[in-house]
């Protein structure tokens, strides 16, 4: 909550400053470059001012239409770790730049700069898939890059066009699942038995989280970032407890498609070393391995949405409150949701992908 009194206290005051701004001077150019750090002085504290301490710092742009230029500019600290930017010798950073019509240019740091080291880790990421899986890891790195580009170039597009997230979502998600089952493993039986198993288990989590999530009242503003889409400059008017659920049913799926994939391969080949077993028993053997995957996959979803709400933990047991009260607040009941109704889907693909894949089989 500090962060977002912080966001909105500086978009207000950012607002006061370009209307007096806008009085002498128009930014003619504004951009956010790439640049080096070759030299910094730390100042230490002014005591006339509020600050802790100012960086003096020597910077070369590398990117833009400033690459190659060298400034000076002051790096203000205030003992923040949550806002300050320390820089030392040789750092990489993101600069924002505005160049008036007067020909001022004003330069601050804006980040670190950390995209080239992500970078590497997704290369190492899709070599270590590709040693491992050969073409089929390949295959699996080329569905990865479709997904991502579904969700950037479909599903972001159009919730900022204000369409309906649900249907978006859903949409999205058989997109991904129909391209990335078919696309691995091929446009068969087994395959479409996963799609299907996978579908069904993603749209049971989507309507138990939107059941659940409308009559617990959620308002799907339970995050920081659901708060800032309010203050967007568009002025879009979201849907936000559909935006909620539209993020638990995409958040499912990867899940749910593993384990709708292992029951449909599971049930192909004992069908293939025996194909005199009858309905019952072909039924059997997919909920056998079923059972046996079951615990470790609820787990890896109960776990992940754990894991990512480690610091909320930590907040409310270091103020110690009462189970009953973390239980009714808006964000605890969010999360539960979204994990409960999440792995509910998963459980429930076990029995419906072995029901279809056995269907498809004696059909």
């Amino acid at each position: 909550m500090k962060k977002v009194i912080i966001f909105l206290l500086v978009i207000l005051l950012y607002g006061c400053i370009s209307i007096n701004f806008a009085n002498t001077t128009d930014i003619l150019y504004s951009s956010e470059d790439k640049a080096e750090v070759l030299h910094v002085d730390n100042l230490g504290k002014d005591p006339n001012v509020t600050y802790d301490m100012v960086q003096k710092v020597v910077i070369k742009i590398t990117t833009g239409k400033y690459k190659g230029k060298i400034f000076t500019i002051d790096n203000i600290l205030s003992d923040s770790i949550v806002f300050d930017i320390p820089v030392k010798l040789g750092d990489n950073v993101l600069v924002h730049i505005d160049e008036a019509d007067d020909g001022s240019v004003n330069i601050f740091i804006a980040d670190y700069i950390r995209d080239k080291y992500i970078y590497i880790l997704m290369v190492i990421f899709a070599v270590a898939v590709i040693l491992v899986g050969k073409f089929k890891g390949f295959k699996t790195v080329i569905t990865i890059i479709v997904s991502v580009l579904l969700i950037f170039k479909g599903l972001i597009p159009g919730l900022l066009k204000g369409y309906n997230p649900i249907f978006l979502a859903v949409s999205i998600a058989v997109l991904i699942t129909v391209f990335s089952v078919y696309f691995i493993s091929g446009i068969n039986r087994k395959s479409t038995s996963a799609i299907l198993g996978s579908i069904a288990g993603v749209i049971i989590a989507g309507i138990l989280a939107f059941a659940v999530g409308s009559k617990v009242k959620l308002t799907g503003l339970s995050s920081e970032e659901g708060v800032m889409l309010l203050y967007l400059p568009q002025q879009i008017k979201f849907n936000f407890k559909e935006l909620l659920f539209a993020g638990i049913l995409l958040g499912s799926l990867g899940a749910v498609m593993d384990v709708a994939m292992s029951i449909a391969s599971t049930i192909e080949e004992v069908y293939k070393n025996n194909n005199k077993l009858n309905i019952r028993e072909l039924f059997s053997s997919g909920m056998t391995v079923g059972k046996d995957i079951m615990g470790t996959m609820t787990n890896t979803l109960i776990l992940a949405y754990a894991g990512s709400s480690i610091p909320l933990l930590l907040i409310f047991s270091a103020n110690g409150s009462s189970f009953h009260k973390f239980m009714n607040l808006d964000i605890i009941a969010t999360e539960m949701v979204r994990s409960l109704a999440g792995t509910i889907g998963l459980v429930l693909t076990i029995p419906i992908t072995a029901f279809i894949s056995v269907m498809l089989i004696k059909e």
